[in-house]
């Protein structure tokens, strides 16, 4: 009786181990293959639950999200024949997991040298169709474009999907970078000079034309100045004639009278003349003899 019930528990607890190694379950993240003998049996991409043989299955897991591989900066040459050193990375998951697994053996590290020679390749011959002008600022995303779309392609043999490859940066060596930036500075100086030369060329003109257009304002208003000068001079010359002919004897007599105002204002002037002048005829007589004219009329 006592054999029976350790027998029986015994057999409880190999029936609980085999069915516990009997049992797997598959996360929503992963990949898994399940092997008999070494040969691959049957691969499993949905979660759940699953059961195996014991001893005769093997189970291997594989993660099946998005992986990253952070290349090293490698140097490339343009067509140029100038060095560049490119810094990049990929995105890959494995697609079939049977064909990742008879390709690379199962392993991520083959995976990730496979899958860096491929980018590797591909950037060696996009970089060597460019100038550096264009793969630094000009064809970037054309370059990333086409190596997603080339790598993917050959990373199908392995089992694997390329998502995307990224240029991080692109640097320039040294000793490219000084030749670089001389050229550079030569332009932008050239840039320079020509904007100068534009600057006084356009001042020049300017200048010529705000000269030219003072000449101009100047001769005409000295014409304008002169015209009206006439104008008022002939307008005054009217007045005194027309005041002459309507008094001339008043009209000598202040004449005469703004003439002494003239030349005696000084108060200390000599003048040398004869007394019987005519300049003197009003100091004489008032009438400026006309009164003493009068008569013989």
């Amino acid at each position: 009786m006592e054999r029976a019930r350790k027998f029986v528990m015994v057999a409880a607890v190999g029936l609980v181990m085999f069915l516990y190694s009997s049992v797997f379950t598959v996360q929503q993240w992963q990949r898994v293959l399940v092997l008999q003998f070494g040969e691959v049996q049957r691969a499993i991409t949905k979660p759940g639950l699953y059961f195996k043989l014991p001893l005769v299955n093997n189970v291997y897991y594989f993660d099946g999200r998005i992986l990253s591989l952070d290349a090293e900066p490698e140097r490339y040459l343009t067509s140029e024949k100038k060095n560049v050193i490119v810094d990049s990375f990929v995105k890959w998951r494995i697609a079939d997991v049977q064909r990742f697994y008879t390709s690379v053996g199962g392993d991520e590290s083959a995976a990730n040298l496979r899958l860096l020679q491929i980018i590797k390749d591909g950037l060696r011959g996009e970089f060597g169709k460019r100038t550096i002008q264009d793969v630094v600022s000009g064809e970037r995303t054309q370059i990333m474009a086409v190596l997603s779309s080339e790598a993917n392609s050959a990373a199908q043999g392995f089992g694997i999907d390329v998502v995307d490859v990224r240029i991080k940066r692109i640097d320039l060596p040294r000793e490219v970078s000084s030749s670089v930036y001389r050229r550079m500075e030569a332009e932008r100086e050239r840039v320079a000079k020509e904007l100068r030369s534009q600057g006084s060329e356009a001042s020049e003109r300017i200048r010529a034309d705000a000269d030219r257009q003072r000449e101009v304002t100047l001769a005409e208003a000295f014409r304008d100045a002169e015209l009206i000068r006439g104008e008022g001079d002939a307008t005054a010359t009217q007045i005194y004639a027309n005041a002459y002919n309507r008094d001339r004897d008043f009209f000598n007599f202040y004449r005469s009278l703004a003439a002494y105002r003239t030349t005696f204002k000084g108060g200390k002037d000599m003048l040398v003349l004869s007394p019987s002048m005519a300049f003197f005829r009003f100091l004489k007589d008032p009438l400026g003899g006309a009164g003493a004219a009068s008569p013989a009329h």
